[in-house]
């Protein structure tokens, strides 16, 4: 039995990169609760092919809406550490550094340290300049709650800073800056 795609989904899956395609997919989905269901569903169903194109509208959303993911906190954070697609890592890492910068989202220590958990492995590893940048910003407001992670990033940051690229040495430099 095949199941048949939505107006929406279809939509999406015919969407790419440019920001004329993700504003249409945002506004759909901010537009219409059923839809606004489906993009958050589908955002965090990694193993569809189209999940990264999901992330980057639920982004958008969340940029103007980020209230509306209380209700997804949970399961947000529990997916972190299962998102590999670096085009969905990107868009992931930055609703983490809202997150991070909210003052009327509540998280539970549990979903706090996965937050944090998932910036500190994807600072450290080999994902792209943009998501580490969200990372460094993310542990650095969380860093204002929690000591140590400032710390770590006075270590983390400078190591190898000569290898990384002028966008990520730029985020690093402000970065280390503000821990003066």
């Amino acid at each position: 039995m095949t199941t048949s795609k939505t107006p929406f989904y279809l939509q999406l899956e015919k969407s790419n990169a440019h920001r004329q395609d993700r504003d249409s997919n945002r506004d759909l989905a901010l537009q219409n609760q059923d839809v606004l269901q489906e993009l958050i569903d589908l955002s965090f169903t990694i193993s569809d092919k189209n999940h990264f194109k999901a992330c980057w509208a639920l982004e958008l959303v969340l940029e103007k809406e980020l209230d509306l993911i209380i209700p997804y906190l949970e399961k947000f954070c529990s997916h972190l550490s299962l998102y590999k697609n670096s085009s969905a890592l990107r868009s992931i890492s930055k609703i983490c550094q809202f997150i991070s910068e909210s003052k009327t989202i509540l998280l539970t220590e549990n979903q706090e340290n996965q937050l944090i958990e998932s910036s500190l492995d994807w600072l450290i590893s080999n994902e792209k300049v943009a998501t580490k940048a969200y990372a460094m910003r993310t542990l650095y407001n969380f860093g204002k709650k929690h000591q140590w992670i400032h710390e770590e990033l006075k270590i983390i940051l400078p190591q190898d800073y000569h290898k990384h690229s002028p966008a990520y040495k730029a985020c690093a430099k402000d970065i280390l800056k503000r821990l003066q």
